[in-house]
């Protein structure tokens, strides 16, 4: 299988890589910066330089074509102006899903966020810093636009408070509901579940929610396949 993945370095993204190339299959990395491309190549992508927020989707096509599959793992994250959170989550994820129906590719997997209810129908939530609201409008908007495209086979996995310690191997790993869910991950975990995710295209369609829990990664994403 051969995975083109838009913000290859990112953190979670540089988690996947490896686990891909490990798995027998084949990484294409897009980058902003030129300066990442040799993080990329050592985690054994292809490293490709493409600004998401500038460049056309007819150039994005260009290194989509060819792949079974492609992976939205950027983000503007909760800093920097709400136009950016627009620009890079929400119409980069756009771009993409663009570039892979010119392609011919249905497998799309979409990394957005835990906490998306709370900003449902504009509303907006106490004590959440302006930032992240806008951050969390702009993975809502995506997730809505890419379901309205019936050429994709769309995952959308949100995953919880991030963090940076080893991977434990298990989660909590459910469909996503009105209740709202709340807990961290590991991001080494959050990869572990979008290569399970890859292989499970049963899982098309869904849209999930990710923490740490007690279920083996394989056995959480079979479950929902």
């Amino acid at each position: 299988m051969k995975v083109t993945i838009v913000g290859a370095h990112g953190k979670v993204a540089r988690q996947l890589v490896p686990l891909l190339v490990a798995g027998g299959h084949e990484a294409v990395g897009v980058v902003r910066n030129p300066d990442h491309t040799a993080d990329v190549a050592a985690d054994g992508a292809t490293p490709v330089v493409l600004d998401i927020e500038s460049a056309t989707s007819a150039e994005l096509a260009e290194h989509v074509r060819g792949s079974d599959a492609v992976v939205f793992s950027a983000g503007a994250g909760g800093k920097g102006a709400p136009e950016r959170k627009q620009h890079v989550d929400r119409d980069g994820a756009v771009k993409l899903a663009e570039a892979a129906e010119v392609s011919g590719v249905r497998r799309y997997l979409l990394v957005s966020s835990i906490g998306l209810q709370s900003v449902v129908d504009g509303a907006t939530p106490d004590g959440v810093e302006e930032g992240f609201v806008a951050y969390l409008r702009a993975k809502l908007e995506a997730e809505d636009a890419l379901r309205s495209r019936p050429s994709l086979d769309l995952t959308s996995l949100r995953p919880g408070h991030l963090l940076d310690e080893p991977a434990t191997g298990r989660v909590a790993l459910t469909r996503s509901t009105t209740d709202a869910v709340d807990g961290g991950v590991p991001r080494a975990d959050v990869a572990a579940v979008l290569l399970a995710l890859l292989e499970a295209p049963g899982t098309a369609g869904q849209t999930l929610e990710l923490v740490s829990g007690d279920v083996p990664v394989e056995e959480a994403v079979a479950a929902l396949a």
